[in-house]
């Protein structure tokens, strides 16, 4: 496998309580794109919203799945935790304006690495950041409401796991999914991925004693990583098994190809293939704007739509 081939952020799936709320906060707050609105293949009464860029690239990709009256979460080792987002050094500015006048409390800017941090949460209490990334700006900005182009989010910059003990994910990282082991911040390893670009870091927050996470609104259920196809999906399977890791069968999510482990820290990880993308069931304009279904519960979709709550899109007024 090639440092191209395997690794990155592919896309992140949280947990949310409210679909009207997250689609809201996503959207009209953080000016992501809804690219793609279907429902959970395994509990297809509930939605699988899917926010990104322009067409849902991956690295930009971050995905809900909204369980109506979801119970809370708690932060906690064994979980990814802290998602960040790159956005240009000169927008930094308009997001501490943009979010205090969406009532949205932020941290105080902080410095990580030389990069500065604008920590805040989702109204579940998801664990949010933006981050300034010079990289960023040489990155095409899509518009979405009022967000405009220039300081818009460009994707993942990066994703934090708390861990017990962070050595046997870093040997995940570096021996299978291709990262190299970077500075030390305090409790925080770093690990980027040579490949570079959107979502390119991961990094290992070592909390030895702190409480397990649990698993609710307002936390991570899984974080994938990018296959440049099936072949490096299958290399992956492979070498994890070759580390006593057990990896699920391949299963088919329309929009790409899927196999899942949990790592040693207890994280779910996903590799999913960087093909076919979000355009193969809806043209590119029109993205995210219709429910769009797996075609083995096309016959049922007058049940599913009827459960599924409202979102508050223009179509359905």
């Amino acid at each position: 496998m090639t440092s191209n081939t395997i690794g990155r952020l592919h896309h992140i799936t949280a947990i949310a309580a409210d679909p009207a709320a997250n689609l809201a906060f996503y959207q009209d707050v953080l000016g992501l794109r809804l690219v793609k609105k279907t429902v959970n293949f395994d509990d297809p009464g509930t939605y699988h919203l899917y926010y990104g860029d322009e067409v849902g690239s991956p690295g930009t990709i971050l995905t809900f799945f909204p369980y109506v009256g979801a119970a809370q979460g708690r932060h906690g080792t064994g979980q990814a935790e802290e998602i960040a987002f790159a956005i240009p050094p000169a927008a930094l500015g308009f997001w501490i304006d943009r979010l205090a006048a969406k009532g949205v409390a932020a941290d105080q800017p902080t410095k990580r690495f030389g990069e500065t941090v604008l920590a805040f949460r989702d109204p579940d209490g998801l664990l949010l950041e933006l981050v300034t990334d010079s990289e960023a700006a040489s990155l095409p900005g899509h518009a979405v409401g009022d967000v405009p182009a220039e300081h818009a989010i460009r994707g993942f910059r990066g994703i934090t796991l708390w861990l017990g003990d962070v050595a046997p994910t870093a040997r995940v990282l570096t021996e299978v999914l291709g990262y190299v082991a970077g500075p030390v911040d305090g409790a925080r390893h770093r690990f980027t991925h040579p490949g570079g670009g959107i979502g390119s870091i991961v990094d290992l927050r070592a909390a030895p004693g702190f409480w397990a996470g649990a698993q609710g609104a307002g936390t991570i259920h899984h974080v994938a990583f990018r296959a440049a196809d099936d072949g490096a999906q299958a290399a992956s399977t492979r070498a994890l098994a070759g580390q006593g890791l057990r990896v699920t069968p391949q299963q088919d999510r329309n929009y790409f190809r899927s196999t899942y482990f949990r790592e040693p820290g207890g994280v779910l990880f996903e590799i999913a293939t960087d093909d076919p993308g979000f355009a193969i069931d809806e043209p590119k304009e029109s993205l995210g704007e219709k429910l769009m279904l797996p075609s083995r519960y096309e016959a049922h979709r007058a049940e599913i739509e009827a459960v599924l709550p409202k979102l508050g899109q223009k179509e359905e007024v």
